[in-house]
């Protein structure tokens, strides 16, 4: 019989070093086979034993525990399956009780992160509209007093000075609200009323100039003539009409001794607009007030005054029996109640209240070159702070309301002993000690 199955022929044999069918022929050594690997067959899925067996109560099956040799001990336990595979009907993965294939989780949202994301968004937004802001209302300052042209000005000292004035300009009234707002229609302008207000470390003092006090008005050059006048002695509004804010900052400074830091000046129509923008302005009143020439006209009480009320309320003087004394602590009293009032959270952080008051109150607002909208808010600031009372408001102590003069009427004449003691606390930003009583 042949070595080799399936009729292998001697020439294969030969071939492979079998030995050959010729004679004499030597074996040939054993060479080894070239090792061939076969694919293995595909696997196919087989049942383990006793999967067909009886169903366990429940309708599972328990697999791997039925006889030795089975190869399968974990007693995992199949549901009834389905034609597609194990645990495809009801019970396993696919089944109606079964996990079948599961459906994919909704990822949570990461809260924090979109709080951060919201945060930084509303900061940005916030800077933009901040700065915004800023260069708006900073481009409606009306910077037009020039500090600089002050001839022979006292040295600094501590603290800041601020000017404030208000005048009876009629700029941008018409005839109608002349008439209704009683000013008149005088030409040119005049101050209607005189503040120092006062900062430093020692508080803050709102001190008020009489504009009929009777000062040294230094020798000064007409701005349209041109000509040069002598020191004179006159009544302090005379030097705002002759040289306007220069020549009125520097007969203060002069009489004073105090440097003017800043300069802020308000007209009639800009001060109505104001108080309007704000929605009025509270004010207690002790007793009734009542001027013809104003046209004020108040019952006693807490009442709110708008524009034009308000503006007939601070220009009032006939029924105070120190008529023009009485009018400045009038003023005083109202500009610190609305600096209040254009300071509170209720007008800062509601835009819809915040840009009409910038708007109305900075269109007509007059103010040094040097002025930007961090001192006019350090002013605000500052006369709010009276009002709670980190301040006093006061008017530079007097001798007398009623001092005849050759040619300028009833002047106020300063009581200098302690004006000028006064001075000299505030130049030095000490603790103001003097009384104007």
């Amino acid at each position: 019989m042949s070595d080799w199955s399936g009729g292998r022929s001697d020439e294969r044999r030969q071939a492979y070093g079998r030995g050959s069918a010729g004679a004499g022929a030597e074996p040939e050594g054993a060479r080894a086979m070239p090792h061939v690997r076969r694919a293995a067959p595909p696997q196919q899925y087989s049942p383990p034993q006793g999967y067909d067996e009886a169903p366990v109560a429940g309708g599972h099956r328990v697999v791997g525990q039925g006889g030795p040799g089975d190869g399968y001990n974990t007693g995992q336990v199949y549901g009834r399956g389905a034609p597609n595979g194990p645990g495809a009907g009801p019970g396993g993965p696919g089944g109606p009780g079964g996990g079948g294939p599961r459906p994919q989780r909704t990822a949570r949202p990461d809260w924090r992160r979109r709080i951060k994301i919201g945060l930084v968004t509303f900061v940005v937004l916030l800077l933009a509209v901040s700065v915004g802001t800023y260069f708006w209302a900073d481009s409606k300052l009306r910077q037009e007093v020039d500090l600089g042209k002050v001839k022979e000005r006292p040295p600094a000292g501590e603290g800041t000075n601020y000017l404030i004035v208000g005048s009876d300009s009629r700029e941008g009234l018409s005839d109608q609200d002349k008439k209704d707002l009683h000013t008149g229609s005088a030409d040119g302008k005049r101050t209607d009323s005189m503040m120092i207000l006062h900062t430093g470390d020692n508080g803050t003092t709102m001190l008020s100039l009489p504009r009929d006090s009777w000062v040294t008005i230094p020798a000064f050059t007409g701005q349209k003539s041109g000509k040069r006048f002598p020191k004179s002695t006159h009544k302090l509004n005379q030097a705002y009409s002759d040289g306007g804010p220069e020549l009125l900052a520097q007969t203060i400074e002069f009489n004073t001794g105090l440097r003017i830091d800043h300069y802020a000046e308000i007209g009639f129509g800009g001060f109505r607009n104001l108080v309007d923008a704000l929605g009025g302005v509270e004010m207690c009143l002790d007793k009734p007030v009542k001027d013809r020439d104003s046209g004020a006209d108040f019952k006693a009480g807490c009442q709110e005054l708008d524009g034009a009320q308000s503006l007939a309320f601070v220009r009032q003087r006939h029924q105070e029996a120190d008529q023009d004394l009485g009018r400045m602590r009038n003023q005083q009293k109202f500009l610190n109640t609305l600096a209040k009032q254009a300071a509170s959270p209720s007008t800062v952080l509601n835009p819809f209240r915040l840009y009409p008051v910038i708007g109305s109150g900075l269109d007509t607002l007059i103010v040094d070159k040097d002025m930007g909208l961090f001192d006019l808010m350090d002013m605000f600031w500052a006369m709010k702070g009276v009002t709670g009372g980190d301040g006093q408001q006061m008017t530079v102590p007097v001798t007398t309301a009623n001092l005849p003069t050759p040619n300028d009427g009833v002047a106020v004449k300063w009581d200098m002993a302690k004006a000028n003691q006064l001075f000299g606390q505030l130049k030095k930003d000490q603790k103001v000690t003097v009384s104007d009583k």
